[in-house]
């Protein structure tokens, strides 16, 4: 999520919060119980776009944490805090099982005609 967007964000879930509040007075005025109340159609709408900003404010959190983290952690490798990773040596990885030839496929409709043949042939032939 842009992390300039927090504002807009802030802004639309005051909007929804205050249309929120109004649609549950004017509920509550037609004398509606609070079981009715959340049943009702704009009712739910409005309660998914609060969720939907209070989603999005959480992402823009996350990542304006983990920006603050990697900007801390060069600060701390520029200072020289912090060892510089030296290369590993590469570890001799394990080589993967050659696959299992297939026979090859038979052409199209070859099959059919050894499966013809076999059938014509003399039962008591097939059996010498």
């Amino acid at each position: 999520m842009n992390l300039k967007a927090r504002k807009y964000v802030e802004a639309q879930k005051s909007q929804v919060q205050a249309k929120l509040d109004a649609r549950r007075e004017i509920l509550k005025g037609r004398g509606l119980k609070d079981e009715e109340i959340g049943k009702e159609v704009i009712m739910r709408k409005l309660k998914a776009d609060l969720r939907k900003a209070n989603l999005r404010l959480a992402s823009i959190a996350a990542q304006e944490k983990q920006n603050q983290s990697l900007a801390q952690l060069k600060a701390d490798k520029a200072a020289g805090k912090l060892p510089v990773k030296e290369e590993k040596e590469e570890a001799p990885k394990k080589e993967k099982k050659a696959k299992k030839e297939k026979p090859e496929k038979q052409a199209k409709g070859e099959g059919k005609k050894e499966k013809a043949k076999k059938s014509e042939e003399p039962q008591g032939a097939a059996e010498a």
